[in-house]
């Protein structure tokens, strides 16, 4: 049973997808995930481009951050999402999208937005990463001090630097690997 760690909505429990197209973040690896990146946060945008259940993207919201973008294409997982956030009570912080990643980063572009923090756990792993996190940086959808989560089947290699973005920490849990980039500091004069 997956459940909301910590903050505002904590102790909710959350439904998960069922199949074998998902891997839910265990409780565990999310409260690493959260340990690593904040563990809270005092306001920004968050999003989860493959939400599946909305854990994850729900548990930043809870933990302060104003509000998130879900998104997920599978008719399920979106149903899923929609059940879970209705759970928060607080619907209004979050934006639901049953669309393509790409489809969801065009979105934001058009709608001028900026992240602040990025969750990515997508079922093809390292060319989506790669190739989302680019396309990210040249829309100009991450905030100057935007942190990107990455987490993948450990299996998985991904670069020390992707455009602006360096990888500052990694863990292995298991099978599970989490990678936190952050963007490049600009030196100024």
């Amino acid at each position: 049973m997956m459940r909301v760690i910590s903050g505002e909505f904590r102790g909710r429990r959350l439904k998960s997808l069922t199949g074998d197209n998902t891997r839910p973040t265990t409780d565990k690896v999310k409260e690493s995930i959260f340990n690593m990146i904040g563990p809270y946060f005092d306001g920004g945008v968050c999003l989860d481009l493959y939400s599946g259940s909305g854990s994850l993207g729900i548990e930043a919201v809870s933990r302060g951050m104003e509000r998130g973008y879900l998104v997920d294409r599978s008719f399920p997982a979106m149903k899923v999402i929609k059940e879970n956030v209705a759970l928060t009570k607080a619907e209004a912080r979050f934006t639901l999208w049953k669309m393509s990643a790409e489809a969801a980063l065009q979105k934001l572009s058009e709608l001028g937005s900026q992240v602040d923090l990025v969750l990515l756990d997508p079922p093809y792993a390292k060319q989506v990463i790669e190739k989302e996190l680019a396309k990210m940086q040249e829309l100009d959808l991450l905030a100057k001090d935007a942190v990107v989560v990455c987490e993948t089947d450990k299996r998985v290699a991904l670069p020390e630097e992707i455009g602006s973005l360096i990888l500052r920490r990694e863990q292995n849990y298991g099978i599970t690997s989490v990678r936190i980039y952050e963007m490049k500091q600009k030196v100024t004069e």
